[in-house]
């Protein structure tokens, strides 16, 4: 494999100068790697980050995601297309949009997508640098048709930042409410703190003009606001967002980058605001997940998708020239007041085989789901056994005497993120029993626990092909299935 120093200019070359040969080699390595995934969303090569564009669109899900496809890097970004039925057999129809012009030339940056008529509205930040390296970003547009063809807008639809905003204002979310066109961008201004701003128009295609700021937070949220998705469940407004930088006083967090949400009473439109807002809340309470993007689906649910993958931080499969996944598609719902999430009902097709669980030890599928249950007042260990012959792999600490639940991946596999710790807890309800559903994929989980009431997700890189399921002083019900393989490559 051709090693590459990654310098600016080499981050950011034009696609044209590279060679197919190193698309190549990267897929030849990639064949050999046992970290690859059976059916989350993947790079087919390089790296993968933010979810775009998710929407509806003429009887399809349509989903992007931004990618980098020559190396584990952040370099120069363009968007690669999805689409699928039944949000679980996405198809990969390959570079939707590219840094090709003005407006986007060192990137096609985070954008979402809105129908319109019988076409699909994009808006997505470019990123454009002047000869001194200086940011000038520009919120753009482009149309795509019902047979996927995508022609983007020859002028921006929003050219430079109302003032006080620095040259950190990007991730639109497009809305429509009343008639109108509005759009939600994570901000800065130039006393270096994080915002949301919204921008509205009359039609999509503009003219877009600053609104305000939107108010659903007293606190300070750090240095800046990145990828603010609103969604409105059973009439209530629920903001989610990644605040860069936020005080541990005001959102606890052990990940270098948090992803955060606001629920509030009601929306004001008239004045941009949350009535009531809750305080800020983790989104995951895992290690792993940021830039989640959700919107309002035509068939009543909140929809939403997460990056499982942070910002500033190294992987192990990064030296196979490659990075990071997305999340199962998860339904968002509220259940007094607290915000649920729940892999959609449609995942329940992956399920091939059930699991015979007869033993306290038992083999386990690298592709698998498993329902838990655990009475009140256990405590113990459920762990996944990566590496059989030391015993060790991800374990789950179980407290329901006290309310305590702890995930622990420091002997899964090959170390991530160390700097920030091994484990994460969370509090539950003490002197009750515990639900939990965990999804694995090979270098993956995902744990839903009380039907979605806290979720934990997670990169592990473990050492072996054999997994086994354990338990360790812990009395639990537990059902199992055989996970499909959805990815080929």
């Amino acid at each position: 494999m051709t090693k590459i120093k990654w310098t600016t200019t080499k981050r950011y070359q034009p696609y044209t100068q590279w060679p197919q040969a190193r698309l190549d080699e990267i897929k030849t390595r990639i064949k050999q790697s046992q970290w690859r995934l059976g059916y989350h969303i993947q790079p087919t090569t390089g790296l993968l980050n933010d979810p775009n564009g998710f929407s509806y669109f003429n009887g399809q899900w349509h989903l992007f995601y931004q990618s980098f496809p020559y190396g584990a890097v952040h370099g120069l970004k363009s968007w690669v297309h999805l689409v699928a039925d039944d949000l679980v057999h996405w198809q990969n129809l390959g570079t939707a949009l590219t840094a090709d012009s003005p407006l986007d030339a060192q990137g096609v940056y985070s954008g979402s997508a809105i129908p319109v008529d019988d076409q699909l509205f994009l808006m997505y930040t470019g990123n454009v640098r002047d000869q001194d390296w200086v940011r000038h970003p520009r919120q753009n547009g482009a149309w795509m048709t019902a047979d996927n063809r995508i022609e983007k807008l020859s002028q921006p639809l929003i050219n430079e930042p109302a003032p006080r905003i620095t040259e950190h204002f990007r991730d639109p979310q497009i809305l429509k409410h009343a008639g109108m066109y509005y759009a939600l961008l994570g901000a800065q201004y130039d006393d270096q703190t994080g915002h949301v701003v919204v921008y509205r128009a009359p039609v999509v295609t503009g003219p877009w003009t600053y609104q305000d700021e939107l108010t659903f937070s007293t606190e300070k949220l750090g240095y800046m606001v990145e990828c603010p998705n609103l969604v409105f469940i059973d009439e209530r407004p629920v903001l989610i967002f990644c605040p860069q930088g936020v005080a541990g006083s005001v959102l606890a967090t052990d990940n270098v980058y948090p992803n955060a949400y606001v629920i509030g009473e009601r929306f004001d439109w008239d004045h941009l605001a949350f009535v009531n807002p809750s305080p800020l809340q983790n989104l995951d309470d895992g290690f792993d997940v940021y830039a989640t993007q959700a919107f309002n689906a035509p068939d009543g649910r909140a929809l939403a998708v997460s990056w499982i993958g942070l910002p500033d931080t190294t992987y192990p499969s990064d030296v196979e020239d490659w990075a990071n996944c997305l999340s199962v598609v998860k339904e968002l719902t509220l259940v007094d007041g607290q915000l649920r999430q729940r892999p959609v009902v449609e995942n329940q097709q992956l399920r091939q085989a059930s699991l015979t669980m007869a033993t306290m030890t038992q083999a386990l599928p690298r592709q698998s789901e498993l329902q838990v249950t655990v009475p009140a007042n256990q405590q113990g260990k459920l762990s996944i056994l990566t590496n059989l012959d030391q015993q060790t792999g991800l374990v789950i600490n179980i407290d329901t005497v006290h309310g305590k639940l702890v995930v622990d991946r420091a002997l899964a596999g090959r170390p991530v993120a160390t700097d920030y710790g091994t484990t994460r807890a969370v509090a539950i309800e003490p002197g009750q029993p515990l639900t939990g559903q965990l999804l694995l994929d090979n270098s993956v989980f995902e744990l839903y626990l009380n039907d979605g009431q806290q979720v934990l997700t997670g990169r592990i890189f473990p050492p072996s092909q054999h997994w086994a399921l354990n338990l360790d002083q812990l009395t639990a019900d537990v059902q199992g299935w055989r996970l499909d393989t959805l990815n080929k490559d």
